[in-house]
């Protein structure tokens, strides 16, 4: 059984959770970070030297790195299920917003994130945050345009390019924020939602 080290509230713990669950893979999960602290211990950092989450233990194999762990989960355990495309012109086709959502997203969504969520009111600075919502809402217009076209990221069919930067959209969607109008996103989301294990790894509370 697949060990996942993490708490089930973090973005990139979520990833892993929602790819095990569409997959059908069993495993155990072991709360660790934010609140429940234990980043760094000796023992964890000799599995994870960033003192991050997650970290994966399958069979003795350790791997840290959540979008490294999804492409290796896929792999291993959906390479025949179209989560993982076997025609490799598809399969980078989504992967390519896998590494979007960590330079490009991720960037811009931790203010935005961390200023509404996890800072109260009276302590947030408003001018930057809102030159932080349109630099986080060009981003997601990006997205938006390539939706015009494709039902996923990858084309008409969800793969593992979708879990990353699906994450993102939910937060995006929950957060308290100003939001333009972004119809294509919002038809990705919706589509989403509709998954059993987006229903249960993603649409918590945000924290």
């Amino acid at each position: 059984m697949i060990r996942i080290i993490g708490r089930k509230t973090s973005s990139n713990v979520q990833k892993v959770l929602w790819l095990c669950s569409e997959v059908g893979l069993e495993f155990e999960r072991t709360d660790l970070g934010g609140p429940f602290g234990g980043n760094d211990k000796p023992e964890y950092r000799a599995m994870n030297p960033n003192g991050l989450v997650p970290t994966i233990v399958e069979d003795g194999f350790v791997l840290w790195e959540s979008n490294a762990i999804v492409r290796y989960l896929a792999a291993k355990f959906a390479a025949k299920s179209g989560l993982y495309p076997e025609d490799l012109r598809e399969r980078a086709a989504g992967e390519r917003w896998m590494d979007w959502q960590l330079s490009v997203m991720n960037p811009a969504m931790r203010p935005v994130f961390w200023g509404y969520v996890r800072t109260k009111p009276e302590d947030r600075d408003e001018a930057a945050l809102t030159k932080q919502i349109d630099t986080l809402g060009a981003k997601f217009r990006m997205m938006d345009d390539h939706l015009a076209g494709h039902a996923f990221m990858a084309g008409d069919r969800f793969t593992v390019g979708d879990i990353p930067v699906g994450i993102a959209v939910h937060r995006w969607f929950e957060m308290p924020i100003p939001r333009i109008d972004l119809p294509n996103l919002a038809r990705f989301h919706a589509r989403l939602k509709e998954r059993p294990a987006f229903q249960e790894h993603i649409m918590q509370p945000l924290e």
